[in-house]
């Protein structure tokens, strides 16, 4: 067993949840829950709450398995069953391969600029994530430092506009919202999609088994026993080497778990400040700016509602600003098909590994994310040759498969941290109780919107 090290400050633990908030800014708060609000209103904003909340506390005992035993949950899958790493690759890999992202961030581009032949605009930003995360000298320096610029790059431009066109009306219509209030009904109005919903409310974080990559980050900042875990360098500036997968723990002595509850304090605030507080609210300035400046007119599939903020904008700020306000939202899908070839790579190669996995095995997981990284990549260019180019339903189709995956993970994860972790490090009561209302509400709400399609 390795000691356990002390915590730092909350300022040198900021990092992870930017990652995490980064694969959700291109979707539910960029795309989805503004669709939503543009098209009914702010009175099913409550589902955006119930959706970070839930992802909130399933990411915290993600965390918790990773901050004691110093290795990605996939491994306590692995140790679980040998059919969970075949699962975890197939369920990430269909969703994920879809182009939504870099789609939807050509189209907006094309839209400002109006290139001649924009077919190419899609993949070539996919070709472009890919040599990013290949030329990184470390994954996890890469992602947080660009991740944590586009979302302080872009919030002060996106919370101008809202003071701008927001009014007290928005505001008291935003406050009803959160307690399931519209304009003359309860938590639905008629008409509704109940597939854009689930996929709002899976996409309130990262969606689908992305919540588990939270899983590496913490072995990546090196938190509690993440410290001793390996990391993935690039195959063309790192260093990489065979390495260890799993992890050690450390023993359950007065003085370390002691030392453990002020390490799980720690990363509840980081997580609490960068995931859930920064999140809802980027979730709550872009619905209520889609509300202020497009419901009411008459708002076409796609991205046309946001093509009609953008021109709202530009006729009352002028056209730059409007045209500013387009370039900043696909910059964030930019940073989220970052993220979502980071993390997804991560798991799918991660977990094709564990299907041949021995304990003390050592493995190129460096070489095996770069295989996967360009796998998908190769994948998607393919799904956008053949005519597959549609953002809003690429983005919702993959949404609600995340949905169902996701469904999956709270019991999971429950009962890993019950099976793998001494009982003064388990999860308590109340949040075991979040975990299977989470649950729930996944399940049924699955079940609905597999029943009306």
């Amino acid at each position: 067993m390795a000691s356990l090290p002390s915590p730092p400050k909350l300022i040198k633990a900021i990092g992870p949840s930017f990652i995490l908030l980064g694969l959700a800014l291109g979707s539910g708060e960029l795309i989805m829950w503004p669709y939503l609000s543009a098209n009914y209103g702010l009175g099913l904003i409550w589902g955006a709450f119930l959706g970070i909340t839930f992802q909130f506390f399933l990411n915290l005992e993600i965390m918790r398995y990773s901050l004691v035993w110093g290795e990605s949950v996939f491994v306590g899958f692995k140790r679980l069953s040998s059919f969970w790493p075949l699962w975890f690759a197939v369920s990430t890999f269909i969703p994920w391969a879809l182009p939504g992202f870099s789609s939807a961030s050509a189209e907006i581009v094309n839209r400002v600029f109006s290139f001649s032949n924009a077919s190419f605009l899609p993949i070539a930003i996919l070709v472009f994530t890919g040599l990013v995360l290949t030329f990184g000298k470390t994954l996890y320096q890469t992602m947080e430092k660009l991740q944590r610029t586009i979302i302080i790059a872009g919030l002060p431009l996106i919370f101008f506009l809202v003071v701008v066109f927001s009014g007290l009306k928005d505001w008291r219509d935003l406050a009803l919202g959160l307690i399931g209030r519209g304009e003359g009904w309860w938590f639905f109005p008629a008409g509704v999609g109940l597939a854009s919903f689930l996929g709002a409310f899976a996409y309130s974080g990262a969606g689908g088994n992305l919540n588990l990559a939270q899983s590496y980050y913490i072995k990546e900042k090196g938190l509690a026993m993440g410290k001793y875990g390996a990391k993935i360098s690039s195959i063309i500036k790192g260093k990489p080497a065979k390495v260890k997968i799993e992890g050690e723990t450390f023993s359950l002595s007065p003085k370390n778990i002691s030392c453990f509850n002020r390490w799980w304090r720690l990363v509840n605030w980081e997580h609490f400040l960068i995931f859930w507080l920064l999140g809802f609210l980027t979730i709550i300035l872009l619905s209520v700016l889609a509300y202020a400046t497009v419901f009411g007119q008459t708002v076409e599939g796609g991205l046309s509602f946001l093509y009609r903020e953008g021109a709202v904008i530009g006729n009352w700020l002028g056209p730059k600003i409007g045209s500013g306000f387009l370039l900043v939202a696909a910059l964030m899908l930019y940073s989220t098909q970052l993220g979502v070839l980071e993390s997804s790579s991560r798991i799918i190669s991660e977990n094709l590994l564990l299907l041949t996995w021995k304990k003390g095995k050592r493995v190129n997981a460096s070489l095996w994310f770069y295989l996967a990284l360009w796998g998908q990549i190769g994948l998607g260019i393919l799904v956008l040759l053949l005519g597959f180019k549609e953002p809003k339903f690429l983005l919702t189709l993959s949404a609600v498969l995340n949905a169902l995956a996701m469904t999956v993970l709270f019991p999971l994860i429950w009962y890993l941290n019950r099976k793998r972790l001494g009982r003064k490090l388990q999860p308590a009561f109340w949040r075991q109780l979040i975990l299977l209302t989470a649950f729930l509400f996944f399940v049924i709400f699955s079940l609905i919107t597999l029943i009306s399609l």
